[in-house]
Formats: structure tokens, sequence, C-alpha cells
């Protein structure tokens, strides 16, 4: 029964890390065949994270309340139909609509994913099982970008989003027939709805908005439309502040820690997200690599970040948190300004492979020791909460990022993405990437000195 419902679990998981590395890889096919415009390519990523990011937190909340399996399976339904609309999906427009659905299915299945394992396993066995899960999860994105690559080269990158569907039907035969259904008995409150719909208006009102200024820097409509979303995340912290059980407890921020771990979190992803979405289109659309070309070309990095983090997790428990942080930050921003030498002509031994493998051992050097920090910081009573929320604080700095790194591309001329006649704007974003992790750093260097060990 067990193992049932950590396979689950592991292939529901693998679902979403498949779907997002190797979109990163397909994409500018994607935009090139159907065709889009820049702002759509860019909505393919964003409708995505908006809706996910926004809604994770409740999605594990709703899980503990009507039963973890009753979400996980829904969540699965919806991510599995929606892959189906997006696989035949005619236009941009539809494309983007489909994702944003993929972002909800997405939110109801990955916290119920390890809520179920959590559940299922004692606390002797809990940590083996956790362990087996985040293996898989990151041999799942390490051979993201090589599927997406092959199968958008030598078959359709309508397959990309074709290939959820054999997996659901295994998720969905465990969870029916050998996953137990499970929930939180006695929970008191209603379900934090407007604050959920509050965060979810505001970041899309955001993202709208930089989007909007790629192509109108000051225009009305966008300082309108970025008003307004502003406005709505004030009412946000509003709405927590006297929420029963608000889907954010904003007394967790009250630790010092805990609110620089999470300026870490949100800097740091930001600069890996807004890069990793450009580096492909570049790759790609001005080095003439190929599909498969271009998702060998980031393996490196998943690789480093699979094989070395355990490392750098165990070195934690023995120095703490705030010097591998630092470091880690500081050599992934060398890797992102590494990156600015891609161009036409660009060796790859010279220019390629080395940004993927500063990268991939800055990352390995800084995600254990956050999570650990993360955890460490927060009240035993709150380490859910903190684990989830500091999850879409990663989700929604790549969400920003696409946005404004779009932004810096437009200003150096051109559209909102990588083009050959306009080098600069790509070069202008990957030191902004640099600049961002560089804060990240400087975040990390006013931890606490109390270092915090899991």
């Amino acid at each position: 029964m067990r193992g049932a419902v950590l396979l689950a679990a592991i292939v529901a998981s693998s679902m979403s890390y498949i779907d997002s590395t190797a979109l990163i890889v397909a994409l500018p096919v994607i935009k090139a065949n159907l065709p889009a415009t820049d702002a759509q390519a860019q909505w393919v990523i964003q409708g995505y994270l908006l809706f996910l990011s926004a809604l994770i937190l409740i999605g594990g909340a709703l899980g503990d309340r009507y039963g973890r399996r009753r979400l996980f399976a829904l969540g699965t339904w919806i991510f599995t139909l929606s892959s189906i609309a997006c696989a035949l999906t005619q236009d941009a427009a539809m494309l983007i609509g489909a994702r944003c659905v993929q972002g909800i299915g997405a939110a109801f299945m990955i916290p119920e994913s390890l809520a179920l394992i959590t559940v299922a396993y004692g606390p002797r066995e809990r940590g083996r099982a956790i362990g087996i899960w985040a293996a898989a999860s990151a041999v799942m994105m390490a051979a993201g970008p090589l599927l997406g690559g092959w199968l958008t080269q030598d078959l359709s990158w309508r397959w990309v989003f074709g290939i959820n569907v054999p997996l659901a039907v295994v998720v969905l035969l465990l969870a029916y027939l050998r996953v137990p259904e499970s929930r939180e008995e006695g929970v008191a409150g209603k379900p934090d709805i407007l604050g959920s719909a509050c965060i979810t208006l505001a970041l899309g009102l955001i993202i709208l908005a930089l989007t909007d200024m790629q192509h109108r820097i000051g225009d009305v409509r966008s300082l309108t439309l970025l008003a307004c979303g502003l406005i709505l995340l004030a009412c946000f912290v509003f709405v927590e502040r006297r929420a029963s059980d608000p889907v954010v407890p904003l007394r967790i921020f009250l630790t010092r820690a805990y609110s620089t771990a999470s300026l870490y979190t949100f800097l740091l992803y930001a600069a890996l997200g807004g890069a990793l979405f450009f580096v492909p289109f570049e790759l790609q659309n001005i080095m003439g690599y190929t599909p498969l070309d271009a998702g060998r070309t980031l393996l490196p990095t998943i690789v480093l970040v699979a094989v070395c983090s355990p490392f750098f997790g165990s070195l934690t428990g023995r120095i703490g948190s705030r010097v591998p942080m630092l470091a880690g930050a500081a050599v992934a921003a060398v890797g992102f300004a590494l990156f600015a030498r891609l161009g036409v002509g660009a060796p790859y031994a010279a220019a390629v492979l080395p940004p993927t493998l500063v990268l991939g051992m800055g990352l390995a050097i800084a995600v254990a020791p956050l999570t650990t920090a993360v955890m460490g910081a927060a009240d035993p009573d709150d380490v859910g909460a903190a684990s989830g929320i500091n999850n879409a604080i990663s989700r929604v700095g790549n969400l920003v990022a696409v946005a404004i790194f779009g932004i810096v591309i437009a200003m150096a001329g051109g559209g909102a993405l990588p083009t050959a006649a306009h080098p600069q704007g790509f070069v202008h974003a990957m030191f902004t990437a640099a600049v961002l992790a560089l804060f990240a750093a400087i975040a990390a260097a006013f931890l606490p000195r109390r270092e915090f060990v899991q």
C-alpha cells in the first residue's frame, strides 16, 4: 500500500517536472509553428506559473480539509485534460488558456503528492521515502530537457504535452485502487478563498502590466494595470491579517531569518527562471542549435544540482546555512554573467559549457542550505506552511522575472525575445540575472548569526 502511494506521488510529480523543463526547450519551436507573439510565448510559461504559485497553498489546505487523495486525483485529472488541450491547440490563445488550467491542476496535484507520502509513512521511514521521491524528481528534471528536445525534434512539440497522458493513467489507477483516503479531522474555519482570489488577481494584473511595458513603457494602460495589481496585493495582506485560517500566515514573516530566506529565494529563483526562459531562444534562434542540442546544453546544470546537493546539504549540518547560501548565490551570479558570452558562432567548449557548469555548481551549493534555513527559521507548528510559502515564493520569482527580463531585452531594441539584430538585449538580460543573484548573496549575509540546522 505504501509503495503504491510513493509510486503515485513520484509519477505525478514527474509529470509536472517533465512538463516544465521539457517545455523550456520546446517553446522556441512552438512560438514559430503556431505562430505566437513574444508576449504570447511568455504567457505560455507565465499563465501556468501564475495559477500554480497563487493556488498551491490553498491546494494543500483543501486536501487537508476535503481529502488528500480526492484533491490529488482531481488535480491529476485537471492537469491531464488540460495537457490534452495543449497538445491539440490550434492557436496561441488556446494554448495559454490550457496552460492556465494546467497550473490549477498542478496546484492541487503537487502539494498532495508529498502530503500523501507524509501520511502513509511513519516518522522512521518517512525520511527515506521523501528522499526517494526527491531523487526521482531530480532524475525527471534532468530528463526533461532531453525528452523535450527529442520529442520536439523527431516527433512534434505536441508530444511534450501528450507524454503526460500515459503517466496520468498510471497515477489515477494507483490513486483509485491503492491509495487510501486521509484528511485532517476537526478543521476549524473556512478555506481562505478570498485571499487566494486576491493574490491570483494581483499577480495576474502585475504580470500583465509588466508584459505590456515591454512594448509601451510608461503607457497609461500599463501603469493603471500595475497600480490595480499593487492595490490588490495590499488587499491580500489586509485579508490575510483578518482571516481565521489564512492561506499565508503573515506571522511567519516576523521572524528575521524566515523573511531574509524568503527574500533570498525570490531573488535567486527570479534570476534562474528569467535566465532559463531566454537561454533556449538564444541557443536555437540565434546560434542555430536544434531542440535536442539545446536540451543537452542545459543538462550539466541540472545534473550538478542533483548530484552535488546532498553533499552540501550534509555540509550545512556542520557549518550552517549562511555561508553556503552566500557562496552559492555568488557562484551562480558568475554563471549567469558567463551566459552573456553566447551568440552567433560562439564555440560550445569555450562559451556554452562553462556557464552551465558554474551555474549548476552555484545552485548545488545554495539549494539544500536554503531549505534548511527555511525549515529551521519557522516555528515547529508552522513548518508545513513555511515550506509551502517558500515554494510559492520561488515560483512567483520565476513568474515576475520572465516579464522583467522581457522589458530589459525590449529596451535594447527589437522585440521582447533575443534576436541576432539586437544581441545586446540578451547580454543585458543575463547581467540582470547576475545582479539579482548578487543581491541574493547580500541578503544571505544578513541571516542571523545563529545558524539553523534541520
